[in-house]
């Protein structure tokens, strides 16, 4: 009995896993589109960084923060498929906060979808889910923190180090 009860929560954890990553991917579309036109690139605004508003801001600092925490272990081969599933599970839910509670001017919000992109595929590779590796995802979510850095504004923003 109680295995069976352990087994159906299990399976209704699994949905509702499903169902919010669904939610966050659908608002992600809407919010931002299907992605950049194409040929289009990240870029500055007219020589100048885009403005960020303060959800994106704590969004950005909380990826950049959970990056320096774990690239220590990663360097030294102590960050496991578990631990990689963590941190790409922690950039998908600050990605969806962001992507809810931020309210950039279009331009910029089409500028940004080019980091999320980045940050999703990262996210995405540290979960086994591409042909890429586990490692190969954390620096894509590196090259994506640094992008953010150079093309938004952000006091005091310093990427996360390799």
């Amino acid at each position: 009995m109680k295995m069976k009860r352990l087994v159906s929560l299990a399976a209704f954890a699994c949905i509702l896993v499903i169902s919010v990553g669904q939610e966050a991917l659908a608002a992600e579309q809407h919010h931002h589109g299907d992605g950049a036109s194409a040929g289009q690139q990240l870029q500055l605004n007219a020589g100048k960084k885009w403005a960020t508003d303060a959800p994106l801001r704590q969004s950005m600092t909380a990826v950049n923060q959970a990056m320096a925490k774990a690239l220590p272990l990663i360097h030294k081969g102590r960050f496991g498929d578990a631990d990689f599933a963590g941190l790409a599970a922690t950039i998908r839910q600050k990605v969806a906060y962001a992507i809810e509670h931020c309210k950039l001017e279009p331009e910029a919000d089409a500028m940004l979808h080019f980091v999320i992109a980045e940050l999703m595929a990262g996210a995405d590779a540290m979960d086994g889910k591409m042909a890429d590796s586990r490692h190969d995802g954390a620096v894509r979510v590196l090259q994506a923190l640094r992008s953010y850095g150079k093309y938004f504004q952000h006091p005091d923003w310093k990427a996360a180090k390799a």
